[in-house]
């Protein structure tokens, strides 16, 4: 298991040299760059700049040396500093922006993960031992809703219900007076009571096409022979189901974790726009239309990173929970 792990490891740096590469050229492939976005920002609120102004802009920020001297300056800086470069939008650092939105951001998919995997390996199995049954239309129409209501709109419904008729404070991860603060445990006491409206609102749809995934793979399953042979043993339903039929169905769920945590930071954009959280989506989004180059490289190269993590995760456990996949 260790040599594995050292492998993946080890095989990790030069793909995300590679990713980082290709984010970089990808991010400076439409026309123009952040000066050419800001000239026009001004323009449309009739200020201009002139010629001058703008070349000593691209100067400053280094616009006007070539694709590859920009990157191996900024990958350089990485490596050597730990230094992102400079928002060309916020004037800062990009280290101190990215952190503290990515912390919220992991904290954030992992909750939902949780939730979504609390509430879809249940089920799931449930559906498909209780096959037919009233509970298993009850939470086929469930799953059904689930993939049909976009996550936007559930938000706006969640949003109104719990500040009309519970009057809770939505919108954001912390109320005003915590959202500047230092850390402390009454501000994690704040962030516990607002993180559950979007952690709901992430997890309905994925945990509806888990729910059909897990009862799919263990309708399956259960009809094979070794399940019928283990249950001829004498073995409890419940112990069956879970030493034999249940390791082998939870294998796609497991497969998740390697694009999960990428996609709740990236495709989350919309319901962290309508909830206003400070998460890394929206602030990816902003750099991205500003073409604010080393804010959005370093947010592509934190999730191929995740990416590349979920993917080892992923294959080491499912390595030790289906008996049909070996390391080696």
């Amino acid at each position: 298991m260790l040599v594995f792990i050292a492998k993946r490891l080890l095989w990790m740096v030069p793909s995300l040299f590679a990713v980082s590469f290709l984010a970089f050229a990808l991010i400076q492939l439409p026309p123009g760059d952040y000066v050419t976005t800001y000239i026009a920002t001004l323009a449309a609120s009739n200020e201009v700049i002139d010629q001058n102004t703008a070349a000593q802009l691209r100067e400053r920020f280094g616009l006007d040396d070539p694709m590859l001297v920009q990157y191996f300056k900024w990958i350089w800086g990485i490596l050597s500093r730990g230094d992102f470069g400079i928002s060309f939008e916020w004037q800062q650092p990009v280290s101190g922006l990215i952190w503290e939105r990515m912390a919220l951001t992991l904290v954030l998919a992992l909750s939902t993960l949780i939730a979504t995997w609390g509430i879809a390996l249940p089920i799931g199995v449930f559906s498909a031992v209780r096959k037919y049954s009233i509970g298993d239309y009850f939470f086929t129409a469930f799953t059904f809703l689930g993939l049909a209501i976009p996550s936007f709109l559930l938000a706006l419904v969640l949003m109104y219900i719990a500040a009309v008729e519970f009057g809770q404070d939505v919108g954001g991860l912390f109320s005003s007076e915590f959202e500047t603060a230092p850390w402390s445990i009454a501000k994690v006491l704040d962030l516990l009571s607002h993180i559950w409206l979007p952690v709901i609102i992430l997890a309905v749809s994925s945990t509806a096409s888990l729910i059909r995934v897990m009862r799919a793979n263990m309708l399956d399953e259960l009809p094979k022979p070794y399940v019928t042979t283990a249950r001829a043993k004498g073995l409890s339903e419940f112990r069956l189901l879970v030493k034999y039929p249940l390791r082998i169905a939870l294998n796609p769920f497991i497969s998740t974790i390697a694009w999960l945590l990428p996609n709740l930071i990236s495709g989350s954009v919309v319901v962290a726009i309508v909830l206003n959280l400070p998460t890394a989506a929206p602030l990816l989004l902003q750099a991205l239309m500003a073409q604010d180059m080393y804010l959005a490289g370093a947010f592509v190269l934190l999730i191929c990173a995740l990416t590349l993590i979920g993917s080892l995760i992923s294959d080491i456990l499912l390595a030790l929970v289906d008996p049909r996949i070996r390391l080696e």
